[in-house]
């Protein structure tokens, strides 16, 4: 009964002081605390008294302001007693510490997940029934995944009225909800007319939020080299931060509004026989038919690349072309025209013939064009060479023969023709031979013989031999030439032989002479370059009545191993001369030897000696000599007179 009356006189104590102000109990709590998901949260509570901080009631309870609004306990503490609640989601990862020397108690959370994002209330209670509490909002944040971005793969007609699709943004798994804003080419993209952003949210199994959002809008031409890409907007401690997706483009489809025409090659100006291949584009992209053809002539639909190909073209396909298009959603057509230019150029022609026929003395021009639509350069070639360059070609006595005209077009490489011009003068013939006419040939072969000549009207050639033989039984061939003729013929060598040539026509005749001179060659069995001497001895005997007196002369004939060479004529009719005139020489030299002899002029004799001789003793001298060109020996007596085959 006493302790009844005591504790009631304690507690009326206390509602007295407090009545009177004496005790003062104030708490302290920062408004928010901010924390990434995972870690821990320390929330602090602080609380001041006038009597100081023993003997207080503490208790934590969490209130859930997106749930059912109410209050729950989380912790309870008295002098005696600490106490987590049970059955709550923070009661196995919750520890309170304190009070401190400060009066400071601190709820920690641990693993903090975004589910924790409540408001947690700390109550101060003092014994005597003072009360104080203090709030704060933990905040969780959790950085999303990186964002995705996906474009539609269809064409977009700037055609369709309604709003098409462009792509879909998307992020995962963020807290709070991450924000996502579309944009154009660096422009943001807000609800418009033409643009409407459908966003979803998400909330995933963990409390992580989900967001996706649709851009739909109406797309121009100009969206073509559009680029669209999401930001997205997330929150983390104290701050935003921001991702962007990459880039995409979409695929608009317009109709053509001016359509190209060209001429793809060749890419120089066009000559009759090009390939020529026409091609059409227009600027936009939707589907649409392509035609091209000659402006009111029948058109061909050509597939993609819209490409018309002629093949070789003459100046007849030449002309204005054109490129028709029509879009097939619309049906609106249009068209672009072309010129093209078909270069020619004809045949050359020579005025006033391509054979022109000259007097002797006389000039005549001749002119060389073809019709062509562009410029043209005429140029002369004779024998290859070039000789003038004009349309005009002035020929005379000196120029005629064959000539070549070609014309050209500059403007267009390989753009040429050309043909001939034959140029006669009447006159008689010209014999021209590239042949020696002094021949050398063994004698059993044979020579041909080759003879040209030039003239106009038509030449006649004829062989024949010196004493006027018309060579007829020989081979002999003839072949027309321009303005004269050639003609060969082969001659059998077995002695000397002198061919004519002879050329003729109405207006006179010319001649060339073949000398041709047989040789006989005659070689020793060794072909070494060694000389034989060959020793021929002759004796002669004369008898007399007195005595016998045998002279011997000896003859050395030296043969070379070499071959006998041939020579000119010009030469071997001099040496032969000098042969014969030195046997004539040796011939007196002799007779004048043995004259000084038998008159005792030499040799110590006299005349005396002489006289009184027996004529039948006299002294008989025989001299052999041996020409190089004749193998017959000549024998002289002393009176120089040719011994009979009896005294030889």
């Amino acid at each position: 009964m006493a302790v009844r009356n005591t504790g009631s006189l304690l507690l009326g104590l206390a509602l007295l002081l407090r009545t009177w102000g004496a005790w003062a109990l104030e708490v302290n709590m920062e408004d928010r605390v901010e924390v990434h998901a995972g870690v821990s949260a320390n929330i602090t509570c602080m609380f001041t008294s006038d009597e100081g901080i023993g003997g207080m009631i503490i208790r934590w309870l969490y209130f859930d302001l997106k749930g059912s609004g109410e209050k729950k306990e989380l912790y309870y503490q008295d002098p005696t007693v600490r106490e987590v609640r049970q059955g709550t989601p923070l009661t196995d990862r919750i520890s309170v510490s304190g009070p401190g020397e400060r009066g400071d108690v601190v709820l920690t959370i641990h693993n903090v997940r975004v589910q924790d994002e409540l408001e947690f209330i700390c109550v101060v209670k003092h014994l005597v029934g003072e009360v104080a509490e203090g709030r704060t909002q933990l905040r969780v944040f959790d950085a999303p995944d990186r964002p995705t971005i996906e474009g539609v793969t269809t064409g977009l007609s700037v055609n369709d009225i309604d709003k098409a699709k462009i792509g879909v943004c998307e992020v995962k798994n963020g807290y709070p909800r991450p924000n996502i804003t579309w944009y154009r080419n660096e422009m943001p993209l807000r609800n418009s007319d033409d643009v409407e952003v459908i966003p979803r949210v998400t909330v995933e199994s963990s409390g992580l939020i989900s967001v996706s959002s649709e851009l739909h809008m109406k797309v121009a031409m100009e969206d073509k080299d559009s680029k669209f890409y999401c930001e997205v907007n997330y929150f983390v401690p104290g701050m935003v931060r921001m991702m962007e997706t990459d880039r995409i483009s979409i695929n608009v489809l317009y109709p053509s509004t001016v359509l190209t025409l060209w001429v793809e090659s060749p890419t120089r100006k066009i000559k009759e026989g090009d390939t020529v291949r026409l091609h059409c584009a227009g600027n936009g992209n939707s589907p649409a038919s392509f035609s091209v053809g000659p402006v009111n002539g029948s058109q061909t639909e050509v597939e993609k690349p819209y490409v018309l190909v002629l093949e070789k073209v003459t100046r007849g396909d030449g002309g204005q072309y054109q490129c028709s298009s029509m879009d097939m959603e619309t049906y609106e057509e249009i068209s672009k025209k072309i010129t093209v230019d078909v270069n020619y150029l004809d045949p050359a022609v020579v005025m006033p013939g391509d054979t022109i026929v000259l007097a002797q003395g006389e000039e005549m021009k001749a002119t060389c064009n073809a019709l062509s639509s562009l410029p043209t350069v005429t140029t002369w070639f004779k024998d290859g060479e070039e000789v003038f360059q004009g349309h005009t070609l002035m020929v005379t006595l000196d120029s005629a023969g064959t000539y070549l005209c070609k014309v050209t077009v500059p403007e267009i490489e390989g753009m040429e023709t050309s043909t001939t011009l034959q140029a006669y003068v009447k006159g008689p013939p010209r014999i021209t031979t590239e042949q020696d006419t002094e021949i050398e040939e063994s004698a059993g072969n044979s020579v041909e013989l080759r003879c040209a000549a030039s003239g106009f009207p038509s030449v006649s050639i004829t062989w024949s031999t010196a004493d006027g033989q018309v060579i007829r039984e020989a081979t002999k061939t003839e072949m027309e030439t321009g303005g004269g003729a050639e003609s060969a013929v082969r001659i059998q060598v077995d002695s000397d032989i002198t061919v004519l040539c002879n050329a003729s026509n109405a207006y006179g005749s010319d001649a060339l002479t073949f000398s041709i001179k047989a040789t006989i060659n005659t070689t020793s069995p060794a072909n070494t370059p060694t000389t034989t001497s060959t020793t021929t001895t002759t004796t002669t005997t004369t008898t007399t009545p007195t005595n016998t007196t045998t002279t011997t002369v000896s003859t050395v004939k030296a043969e070379s191993a070499f071959p006998p060479k041939k020579i000119k004529k010009e030469g071997s009719g001099v040496v032969i001369a000098v042969i014969i005139i030195c046997i004539l020489l040796l011939a007196v030299l002799g007779s004048v030897l043995y004259f000084l002899y038998k008159t005792g002029k030499i040799c110590g004799r006299s005349g005396k000696q002489d006289l009184t001789k027996d004529p039948s003793t006299k002294d008989d001298i025989v001299v052999e000599m041996k020409s190089d060109n004749t193998e017959e020996a000549v024998l002289l007596g002393v009176n120089g007179e040719k011994l009979p085959p009896g005294d030889q």
